[in-house]
């Protein structure tokens, strides 16, 4: 073999070489990342032990379920957003809160605050103490939904109660009738606000509340609970009423004047209900609701309100830990709307009280409501919520000192 032939054939070995280096290295590195990624994955699944991920684990076993890159865009997004930030230490519960919930505010804050005259509304304080306890909290979320809330991309891509999808047009034309989207002029300018929600326990009863609850800025009531006749305990002012159509007043004289009528949707069907309610259309067949439901609602458009679901969102899979469900609703994943209320409460009120709240089932002939004489016995198991680990997340609240309870029921 000529000189120059065995110089071409050792040139072109340690190329053949070097190709089949850089490539087994290429392809090393590809297999490692992709093997790193799944690992951590799983590391995660399995070091989190919430209701949520616990539902995670057992589908990733499943053949029919796809890998993360490829599952449905809005599935991925809600996953992020309930592992995003958590902090699985010994420092902090499941959820992501503190597991030694009397901690301080930070110097500057307790500087701020301890200087404030007594009685004097603290602006930002429950925001503040939500965020000691839970560092992922984050306040900003408007309270109801405006002509931009195809914008809110927490919600935008979840059906109802979790979000709004496939009701677009509905709501569109329904805020286009409401034209308003505020609490009003006088509450919306307001520097700080002392919000209060008023469940509708039988605790409530001859505590003599009322002149106490008047005196909070926003009071937030619940559905058909009454005011009339129970003034001494429950108070007579009432900002916004918070309800859907099974839950709503049916009787035109019990709403009370100047009042919101706030609402917040369960199922698709709600929305058309709304609509109703919203253009003084007639309601023909009721259909789908699992009880009678209001035929009129005695509210000009502009007295009408769609709580931001996001807080139902929120409150059900980020701070009380029910299943994830892909998204929708089922068993045990729906939280109360009073623990819906004080969500909304604490990203948009800067203090925050509570009262009518707690069912205590050691006493089963206490009332189980103030307004009526059912006991506390008729309480059965519930498909749709999870009292106990609701109660398990107010009480985290109380205890740190996010919100105050007055009846002390929690």
């Amino acid at each position: 073999m000529k000189p120059t032939h065995k110089l071409l054939f050792v040139l072109c070995s340690m190329l053949v070489l070097g190709f089949m280096y850089y490539s087994s290295g290429k392809l090393h590195l590809f297999v490692w990342g992709q093997k790193s990624q799944t690992n951590a994955e799983f590391t995660t699944t399995s070091t989190t032990t919430s209701t949520y991920t616990t539902t995670r684990t057992a589908t990733t076993k499943r053949p029919d379920v796809k890998p993360i890159a490829a599952r449905d865009k809005h599935i991925t997004e809600m996953e992020n957003d309930i592992n995003a930030g958590r902090i699985v230490d010994s420092v902090y519960d499941k959820q992501g809160f503190l597991l030694q919930l009397d901690i301080k505010l930070p110097p500057e804050l307790m500087y701020k605050y301890g200087n404030l005259s007594e009685g004097a509304c603290k602006p930002g304080y429950a925001a503040a103490k939500m965020s000691t306890i839970y560092p992922k909290f984050v306040k900003p979320a408007p309270m109801f939904l405006d002509r931009n809330f195809k914008r809110l991309g927490k919600v935008n891509n979840y059906l109802p109660p979790f979000g709004f999808k496939t009701q677009e047009r509905v709501i569109d034309g329904i805020l286009m009738e409401t034209k308003y989207y505020g609490l009003g002029d006088k509450l919306d300018s307001l520097t700080c606000k002392r919000c209060i929600i008023v469940g509708n326990g039988g605790i409530l009863a001859n505590k003599s509340l009322g002149s106490k609850i008047d005196g909070y800025d926003v009071v937030v009531r619940l559905n058909e609970a009454p005011v009339s006749g129970y003034s001494k305990d429950v108070g007579t002012k009432t900002t916004m009423r918070i309800t859907y159509p099974e839950g709503a007043i049916q009787k035109p004289e019990n709403y009370e004047k100047g009042s919101l009528f706030v609402f917040s949707a369960f199922k698709p069907l709600d929305f058309k209900w709304l609509r109703h309610m919203v253009f003084k259309e007639k309601l023909r067949g009721v259909e789908g609701f699992w009880k009678s439901v209001a035929h009129a609602v005695p509210r000009e458009a502009s007295e009408m309100r769609i709580l931001n679901p996001y807080f139902i969102q929120e409150a059900a899979f980020q701070f009380i830990g029910l299943p994830f469900n892909n998204g929708v609703m089922g068993k045990g994943n729906i939280p109360t709307l009073g623990t819906v209320a004080i969500t909304m409460a604490l990203h948009n009120c800067d203090e925050v009280a509570v009262a009518g709240f707690g069912y205590d089932m050691s006493m089963p002939h206490a009332p189980l409501h103030y307004y009526e004489t059912v006991k506390m016995s008729a309480i059965k198991e519930s498909w749709t919520h999870n009292i106990s680990k609701e109660k398990e997340f107010l009480r985290k609240l109380v205890k740190a000192n996010v919100i105050t309870d007055l009846t002390r029921g929690i």
